[in-house]
Formats: C-alpha cells, sequence, structure tokens
C-alpha cells in the first residue's frame, strides 16, 4: 500500500504544510500545479524535495480558484475544463523536465476530484487534458467510485488508473465519502486512524459510519499531513505498512 500526499500548496509568501518533514514518509506526492494553489517556485522546491527522497510525482490540478482553495465547483464548457486541466499539468511537466523528473499520475483536487466520479462530462474533460500530453500519466481515482462511466472512459481513453483509499475519512454504504459536515466525517484521532488502516491493511474493508463493513480494492492511501502532530501520524501509518508487509 503505497501513502500519497497533497504537497506544494503554498503560494507566494503564504506557507501551507509542513512538505519538508512529511516528504520522506510518502511514496507519492499530489503536487499542487496553480489551481487552487502554488506556484512556479514553490512547484520547483516541491520536485526538488521530491527528488531528494526518490518520492513519485504527481500532477493535482484543481478548478481556477485559489480563493476558495478549489473546494467549490465552478461550471465550465468540456473544451475549458480540459484546456484549464491541461494548462496546469503541463505546467508542472515542464517543471519535472526541468529537474530530471517524470511525471507519473494526475490526482485532481478537491471539488474537481468530487465532480468528476458523478458528472462522465467533467471525467471525460479530465481523460482529454491527460491524453493531449506526449506521455500520459496515470489517473488517480476514488477507488470505491470507479466503476461504470469511469471504468469505461478510462478504457476508452486508454487510461491507467490508481485507486485510492482515505485514512482519516469517514465512508457510507454506498462508497461516497461522509459529508465533512457530518460528525464524525473526518476522523482526528490517532487510534481511529489507525484502526481504519488495519482494517484496510488486514481485510481490504473499511468500516462505514452505519457499522457496516465495505470491500475496498486500493492501490494508494490518502493521508494529510500539515502540522508536526500530523507528521508523527504519517509516520506510525507507514510503520503499520511496513509491519504488515513483513506478516
Amino acid at each position: 500500500m503505497l501513502l500519497n500526499c497533497d504537497m506544494g500548496e503554498s503560494f507566494g509568501v503564504w506557507e501551507m504544510g509542513v512538505d519538508e518533514q512529511l516528504m520522506p514518509h510518502v511514496d507519492l506526492a499530489n503536487i499542487a500545479c496553480g489551481g487552487h494553489a502554488s506556484d512556479p517556485n514553490v512547484m520547483s522546491k516541491t520536485l526538488a524535495l521530491a527528488k531528494q527522497h526518490d518520492v513519485t510525482v504527481g500532477a493535482h490540478p484543481s478548478y481556477a480558484d485559489i480563493a476558495g482553495f478549489g473546494r467549490r465547483s465552478i461550471p465550465y464548457q468540456a473544451d475549458e475544463l480540459t484546456h484549464l486541466v491541461l494548462t496546469q499539468i503541463g505546467a508542472l511537466d515542464a517543471l519535472c523536465q526541468f529537474h530530471q523528473l517524470k511525471l507519473s499520475y494526475v490526482k485532481p483536487h478537491g471539488a474537481l476530484y468530487n465532480d468528476m466520479h458523478k458528472n462522465p462530462e467533467i471525467f471525460e474533460a479530465v481523460c482529454r487534458a491527460l491524453t493531449g500530453l506526449n506521455q500520459v500519466p496515470q489517473l488517480m481515482v476514488h477507488a470505491t467510485q470507479c466503476q461504470g462511466f469511469i471504468s469505461e472512459l478510462a478504457e476508452r481513453y486508454q487510461l491507467s488508473l490508481i485507486k485510492e483509499a482515505f485514512a482519516d475519512r469517514r465512508y457510507l454504504s454506498d462508497g461516497r465519502l461522509q459529508a465533512r459536515s457530518q460528525a464524525g466525517a473526518v476522523l482526528t484521532s490517532k487510534e481511529q486512524l489507525l484502526e481504519q488502516v488495519d482494517l484496510l491493511l488486514s481485510q481490504r474493508s473499511l468500516r462505514c459510519a452505519d457499522g457496516s463493513l465495505l470491500k475496498v480494492e486500493a492501490d494508494t492511501l490518502c493521508v494529510h499531513g500539515d502540522n508536526q502532530a500530523a507528521v508523527k501520524l504519517v509516520q506510525a501509518i507507514k510503520q503499520q505498512i511496513q509491519s504488515s508487509n513483513i506478516d
């Protein structure tokens, strides 16, 4: 099980996250590329950090929504959205080449990530952006919502999917994430998170909000770390994964 984490989300003099402390403990870095956060200098610095720690690099594009941190849905025409996503990915890809790195995958951010799992037109617009690159990267999707049009369109565009689960989010029995506005939607205690990770590793399942078990076939686990306490939690999750591999 690989750990992925959102990174490079600072902007100018404004700092977000603790990337330098977190990078040594993750496998995949989802690097913001100007839509919801970041700028050329931040992107370059984050790529250099990923290279230093041999972390696989992915683009983290979003709607053009720096003020809302990419968490607001914005209506675009399909071709407009393709161009927006392609521009962000292309910028990071150019910097990857500068640092002699490979852009391996794309994971849309925030509202765009949520919307593409609900709307085939939005998902297809993202697919078209990826296939516009010379070397087509993989696409990261929600492991419990990648059936139906997601798998069909990915096959049509010959895209390889990376399926992810979330360490710190409570799921509903239909595979959707529980809304953040509801109590208990975000797991905050170390015990809760490690219990969720253990269940995923040992039984390929997650405990839903109603108490039922949900089968999850995931390639990667998303972790969040924006402070020192969170970094220690990510370290604990990494150790848990390594122990399960030994067992």
